[in-house]
């Protein structure tokens, strides 16, 4: 059975198309006559920044210090998922006591203020996440947009559905 982390990187693929309908981070594959070889599971350098939960320039300062390698596709730096996998499993454990497993690092982009409850958006790399939580919880942690804010997934079911043949 496989994780949301799995799941999530066989999302972070160039999809095509993806570019035409605005995905985040996510490019169209090299037309097969350009000549360039691209592996199916890179992400650019925005989409890459966002999963890691840093800037853009701290990606080229890692870059100049030799810690990470980007290539260069039609002018964009890309990178492998496998690279990013590497670089978040690097990062130190931050002591939590939570049996969650599946954790997506982001920025939120919008709140939503009710006045019971509240819709809090995240962006997680090229993924949304929306939560609802109560107004007080809201104010409590003390959310804005902009703040750095990490989604914690657990589920005790998945649907899955498919379309009648």
């Amino acid at each position: 059975m496989k994780n949301l982390a799995s799941i999530i990187d066989g999302i972070r693929t160039f999809t095509p198309g993806a570019a035409a309908v605005g995905l985040p981070g996510m490019t169209d594959p090299p037309e097969a006559d350009s000549g360039i070889d691209i592996a199916a599971t890179r992400l650019r350098i925005g989409a890459a920044a966002a999963s890691l939960g840093v800037s853009v320039d701290t990606l080229r300062r890692w870059e100049r210090d030799g810690r990470i390698q980007f290539e260069r596709v039609g002018g964009q730096r890309v990178i492998a998922s496998s690279e990013i996998d590497r670089l978040l499993r690097e990062r130190p454990a931050v002591a939590r006591r939570s049996s969650a497993r599946n954790r997506l690092e982001g920025t939120i982009v919008a709140i939503k203020r009710g006045r019971v409850m509240s819709q809090v958006e995240l962006a997680c790399g090229p993924f949304r996440v929306v939560s609802l939580m109560s107004t007080d919880s809201v104010a409590e942690l003390g959310l804005v947009p902009g703040m750095a804010a990490t989604a914690v997934v657990k589920a005790t079911t998945v649907i899955v559905e498919r379309e009648a043949p």
